[in-house]
């Protein structure tokens, strides 16, 4: 990929060889002298037997002999750093060559030619390499609050600005630990797999994500504005309509609506139908920028379809209590958290109604609920067994809520209940088919004729029940005609 200049390192490999060079003839030098000591010790050794040689003269030899072993050894020494000397200039030479540590595209180049390299620059980036432009990955930042709807392998749906006519397919394949908090909003990094065998996703593209976390196929499904219908008694006037017991209680005149503990039968607080959850955004753009909206699952407790002050420090409670645990600890809890599963798990209807079944539900329903495919893995690991910490949460749980409708039959309004599933913002599925049928009209509306009554008459200020419109009082008496 690149080259950079040799000619000093090239100098420094002829050096270090001319060094390997000198310190082998010096080695081959001390070997002769080695060799003439051992022969002058030998005869020194023989004189000395036949008293022809005296002791300080045979000492002598002896040293000398020792000194030409050690000067030897030094020099082999001196020859192997030589040796190392020259791999190491080698090894320098070669890295002149920038060669490409995998087969890919470049698509960012931080050089050009003639550019100085000081000694400074520690592992700089000059090109940045693309292995394999047919599989991309795109970084979902994903609020704290939808994050736990998020399992690997549901499905992904996205556009990016570059064709906004055209939706890409892909897979989640993991969601990032590290939080990400800009201007006290916590979002984490979703990392989603995307194959691109058409070269048209390119790198930095911004994409606006929607993660499905939940599907229904061949579902009975009513719109969300019949289940937010509420006829008032002005309307049963309208319709020559006798009020009976169960128009009453529908209407909120019994004990414990269906909205989720809401007063006279009325809706959660959000306007969703029957303590449905309210739809919320569950990905978001590259970049932080909030995504478009998808169903969201879960149920909401206590009055309104908020959670109660004990409630929360409970759960502050219990995860303190985990964080002070040991992992031996946690998974004692775990095992018998699953085992408790498995029993009784009634502990107040959806949305803070009167006692019925929990918004997790019992163990039971938890396994039927789970959903292979499109909405994440339908097999639970273990502790023991997990590669990744994702691996550790089961399907999403099945949502369960309770809603009304009306019909109008005979003339007449009738009410009817039922217990509802996801939503997308604009349908919501319908478990239970007892009276409604497919292709049966349901309420959204009722226009009596009484509505222009409501508007404000001609001579009158429309604006003047608008806070936000300057308000003027009627004139003051004309004044007098001047002398």
């Amino acid at each position: 990929m690149a080259r950079l200049d040799p000619a000093l390192l090239q100098t420094q490999l002829e050096t270090a060889n001319a060094n390997l060079l000198r310190a082998n003839a010096d080695l081959e030098r001390l070997r002769l002298a080695l060799a003439d000591s051992k022969t002058k010790m030998d005869r020194a050794h023989e004189l000395s037997a036949r008293q022809l040689l005296t002791k300080a003269d045979l000492e002598t030899a002896d040293v000398n002999y020792a000194q030409a072993q050690a000067q030897l050894k030094s020099q082999q020494a001196q020859v192997e750093q030589a040796k190392t000397s020259v791999e190491n200039a080698k090894v320098n030479l070669d890295h002149t060559i920038i060669t490409a540590p995998i087969d890919g595209i470049v698509i960012s180049r931080n050089v050009d030619v003639g550019q100085t390299v000081a000694a400074s620059m520690q592992a700089p980036t000059l090109f940045i390499i693309a292995a394999d432009l047919t599989k991309m990955q795109v970084n979902a930042n994903i609020d704290e609050s939808d994050v736990g709807n998020i399992r690997p392998d549901q499905q992904v749906s996205f556009r990016v600005d570059a064709y906004p006519n055209e939706t890409f397919i892909g897979s989640v394949g993991q969601v990032r630990l590290n939080p990400q908090v800009v201007q006290n909003v916590v979002t984490y990094s979703t990392v989603i797999n995307v194959p691109n065998p058409q070269l048209k996703l390119k790198p930095g593209m911004t994409a606006n994500v929607n993660i499905e976390i939940a599907r229904r196929s061949s579902v009975l499904r009513v719109p969300n504005a019949s289940l937010r219908f509420r006829p008032t008694p002005d309307t049963f006037t309208a319709l020559n309509q006798p009020i009976t017991p169960d128009i009453q209680r529908a209407l909120g005149g019994g004990r414990g609506g269906f909205g989720g503990g809401g007063r006279g039968g009325q809706n959660a607080q959000g306007g969703q139908p029957g303590g449905q959850p309210q739809p919320s955004a569950t990905a978001g753009k590259t970049g932080g920028t909030a995504a478009p909206q998808a169903a969201r699952q879960g149920g909401q407790q206590g009055q309104g379809g908020q959670p109660s002050a004990d409630q929360e420090e409970r759960r502050r409670r219990f995860q303190e209590r985990m964080a002070n645990m040991t992992p031996e600890e946690r998974q004692q809890m775990m095992e018998r958290f699953q085992n408790r599963q498995g029993g009784a798990g009634r502990s107040g209807g959806p949305g803070g109604g009167g006692p019925g079944q929990g918004s997790q539900g019992t163990g039971e329903r938890a396994a039927q609920s789970a959903q292979p495919g499109r909405t994440g893995k339908s097999a639970k690991a273990t502790p023991q067994t997990a590669q990744t910490i994702d691996s550790l949460f089961g399907p999403l749980p099945r949502v369960e809520g309770r809603g009304r409708v009306w019909l109008y039959i005979n003339k007449q309004l009738k009410p009817v209940s039922l217990r509802t599933g996801i939503s997308d913002g604009t349908w919501t599925e319908v478990l239970d088919d007892n009276e409604l049928q497919p292709n049966t009209e349901v309420v959204t509306n009722v226009i009596t004729g009484l509505e222009s009554q409501a508007r404000p008459a001609g001579g009158a200020n429309p604006n003047a029940g608008n806070p936000l419109m300057p308000q003027r009082g009627p004139g003051g008496p004309g004044g007098g005609r001047g002398r």
